[in-house]
């Protein structure tokens, strides 16, 4: 007679609860739950809710990964110049901005992180931050706000687009000292967002107007359009990089969308929604299978924190018999 052990070349384990330890395919019994369990992979992506951020507000930006991420600027009745620092589970308030700002963009890590721009009024106010405080430094060439940003930390980020007077498609690159203005986008937008390095980098969705579903990749000299999303839509997020990218929430033209779209290298596919639409958020992860999404307006503002597991995740799954 078959038995599992012969067929899988292993036993069926007894565990007191998860097995942790356990590897695709594996059949475990949970003693504590009374049942046979075993672990598959994830098929799609998932939000599970965080902890709320301290400080509900809109309009804010956001860098860093999805477990050392910083929550910067936005608005709550008035401008803000608070900062928050995530470490995976909790949010901590840290040393605020010098100028508090909505619409702004940002790059770099939860130790080195740059914030630029903002608005309304259209600003190019720069501020570095070194794990410790901000300090204000040379502004963008062309002040504008509902820009996004990209970059490794505060010696190296690029700011894209954005409304100064007008639509702009205006880029610049940072090097820790200056901006400089390099190539243009192709379409200048609002509201967009954006994923990469300094080097190479999307910029996707906004506001030209109408809303676009627009994808445009960099790659360090000049934009190209690539496959545009499949939901037009501004104030998005967005993390990752030019092979594996996720952009969420925003607002379509009905109201503040849940919508998530995964992008693979050279097309985007719709994937689990937020499990709370809205829009005019930040996000900060490291690609696809990994993102953080916090703050941005349902109607009212929220504080929520959402965090996101890609497909092919390990899942344990519960056997029932009837």
């Amino acid at each position: 007679m078959s038995t599992y052990k012969k067929e899988a070349g292993t036993a069926v384990q007894n565990n007191a609860g998860d097995y942790t330890g356990a590897v695709e395919g594996q059949l475990w019994y949970n003693s504590t739950a009374g049942s046979f369990q075993f672990r598959s992979v994830s098929t799609a992506g998932a939000w599970a809710t965080g902890n709320d951020m301290n400080t509900a507000r809109e309009r804010l930006t956001g860098t860093g990964i999805e477990t050392a991420a910083l929550a910067i600027g936005g608005e709550n009745v008035s401008l803000r110049t608070e900062v928050e620092s995530y470490d995976g589970t909790n949010w901590t308030e840290i040393n605020d901005l010098n100028t508090g700002r909505k619409w702004l963009g940002s790059a770099g890590t939860q130790t080195s992180a740059l914030a630029f721009g903002g608005g309304p009024p259209s600003t190019g106010a720069t501020e570095s931050y070194s794990g410790t405080s901000w300090t204000t430094v040379n502004p963008l060439n062309t002040a504008r706000y509902g820009l996004a940003g990209v970059g490794a930390d505060n010696t190296s980020a690029l700011a894209i687009s954005g409304y100064s007077t007008n639509y702009t498609a205006v880029v610049e690159s940072w090097n820790g000292t200056s901006w400089t203005e390099v190539g243009d986008l192709n379409v200048g937008r609002f509201g967009l967002s954006a994923a990469g390095n300094q080097t190479s980098a999307l910029a996707f969705a906004g506001e030209t107007p109408p809303n676009v579903t627009s994808t445009e990749e960099w790659n360090g000299t000049s934009w190209t359009e690539i496959n545009d999303m499949n939901t037009a839509r501004k104030y998005l997020a967005g993390v990752g990089n030019t092979s594996l990218a996720l952009a969420f929430g925003g607002q379509d033209p009905v109201g503040a969308t849940g919508v998530t779209e995964s992008w693979n290298g050279t097309s985007w596919t719709e994937d689990t929604d937020l499990n709370t639409a809205r829009s005019t958020l930040a996000g900060a992860g490291t690609n696809n299978t990994a993102a953080v999404a916090f703050g941005g307006t349902a109607g009212p503002l929220v504080a929520a924190t959402e965090e996101w597991t890609g497909a092919g995740a390990p899942v344990t799954e519960t056997i029932t018999t009837s």
